[in-house]
């Protein structure tokens, strides 16, 4: 299939040209966003079903590892450490094409990816939420298959390839090989493929894994000479994460001239004109108006969801329609909102499983925000569900300061809010809390 045909038969998720079958969990095919072309500001291309694993050539047949290889393939480092897994959004960095030789420029290219990926907000603010973790998979062959051409193959441990779907610049990869590897790590929210390339492409695979809990696999080249490759990556972050629709659209494609139906689940796109949708309140209603980070200002501007007419996006240009933009106001919200979804901010140091007495003290650690404004998040203590106002801000209680006067149990909780005014939707406002207590007596 050429690339135009390609993209004219993917559209959006769920449209009539991808059945439904094809596109769900275990099925032979899977459903990928395509990067926007490598000289051009679009950061998409639209979608295609690709298969879950290579077929027809496209990869060389595994061979197999020698004993030094198989000892280094696997290997599971911790790149930044924020916390324990359970509280903090975990993502897993594994490397294409990478011999054995080769895995520490691995490491180096992974921290200078998420450097890139933290450079932009609100990822740069909330950076602390993350943990980072390396998984090690060795190739026989360093580089991937497609790179410089689609006659290049070569034997790599994710079967990572360029000139998917005949796409030079979509980047897929063996997918249950890919998991086989996020396995390995304690926890995954998020995976991120890196290739061994220094030749533009990615691709999105935001089915999330019903087996391993991640939301999403980012594939991008490692390549420096790219600086969009990484800006791939953050943008297919904004499906997974903040489930945001895609905010280009597709001029002079059939059947996307006009969105018809009715209005999308998705928050960055709607029916709804400005005007109309202050009345009904929907939406981005509360970011109407207001300067945008991305340039101009928050309204509707009509072309998303890859339809030229009948859906309107928030602002002109965001992240979630051209590269190298950031995310607009509603976007920041969403990711935001996604990254509370998995990181909590309130871990306790003391155990919380045994009653404390006045010699003990109970601890909670809570992640520093980074942003430009200086802001922290709000920490509160309350006894018995009565606020102690003179511990507001401190991450550490002791019980003999609770002046505790009778022999019943107590219960002491801390509370952690994001009081960020980058949310200003009360639901999504109210998963940016986090608790910790424990049973207190004297």
């Amino acid at each position: 299939m050429c690339a135009a045909a390609a993209l004219s038969a993917a559209g959006p998720a769920g449209a009539a040209a991808i059945p439904a079958a094809a596109a769900g969990p275990g099925a032979a095919r899977v459903q990928v966003e395509v990067p926007g072309p490598e000289h051009g500001e679009a950061a998409g291309s639209g979608r295609v079903l690709v298969p879950r694993v290579p077929s027809g050539g496209r990869t060389a047949a595994a061979g197999r590892l020698s004993p030094a290889e198989r000892a280094a393939d696997g290997g599971v480092a911790k790149l930044i450490d924020n916390g324990p897994a359970a509280d903090r959004l975990d993502v897993v960095v594994i490397g294409d094409g990478y011999t054995a030789g080769e895995l520490a420029r691995f490491h180096d290219d992974a921290r200078e990816k998420w450097a890139e990926v933290t450079a932009v907000e609100p990822y740069t603010t909330y950076r602390d939420l993350f943990n980072v973790w390396t998984v090690d998979a060795v190739s026989r062959d360093s580089g991937v298959s497609g790179d410089p051409d689609p006659a290049t193959v070569r034997d790599t441990a994710l079967g990572s390839y360029f000139w998917c779907e005949d796409i030079e610049r979509l980047l897929c990869v063996d997918q249950p090989k890919v998991d086989a590897y996020v396995a390995k790590a304690p926890e995954a929210d998020l995976v991120i493929v890196l290739a061994n390339s220094a030749k533009y492409g990615g691709a999105g695979y935001n089915e999330p894994s019903a087996t391993l809990g991640y939301e999403g696999i980012s594939t991008a080249s490692a390549g420096h000479r790219h600086a969009k490759s990484g800006q791939v990556a953050i943008h297919e972050t904004g499906h997974s994460l903040g489930k945001l629709a895609d905010e280009y659209f597709y001029p002079g494609v059939p059947d996307y001239e006009r969105y018809t139906g009715p209005e999308p689940a998705d928050s960055n796109t709607s029916t709804l004109p400005a005007d109309r949708m202050a009345a009904q309140q929907a939406k981005w209603y509360r970011w109407l108006g207001e300067q945008s980070p991305d340039g101009g200002t928050v309204g509707t501007y009509e072309g998303g969801g890859y339809y030229v007419g009948g859906l309107y996006r928030p602002t002109d240009g965001s992240l979630m329609r051209v590269l190298g933009k950031p995310f607009n106001l509603p976007g920041v919200e969403a990711m935001i909102a996604g990254f509370h979804r998995h990181a909590r901010t309130a871990t306790p140091l003391t155990p919380v499983d045994r009653t404390l007495r006045p010699r003990h003290t109970a601890r909670v650690a809570v992640p520093r925000l980074a942003g430009a404004d200086g802001r922290q998040l709000d920490v509160r203590w309350y006894l018995d569900g009565r606020e102690l106002g003179r511990f507001a801000g401190r991450t550490e209680v002791r019980v003999a300061d609770l002046w505790l006067f009778d022999l019943r149990a107590h219960r002491l909780a801390v509370t952690v809010r994001d009081r960020t005014p980058s949310v200003r939707d009360p639901e999504a406002a109210r998963g940016l809390t986090s608790t910790a207590q424990w049973s207190v007596r004297l």
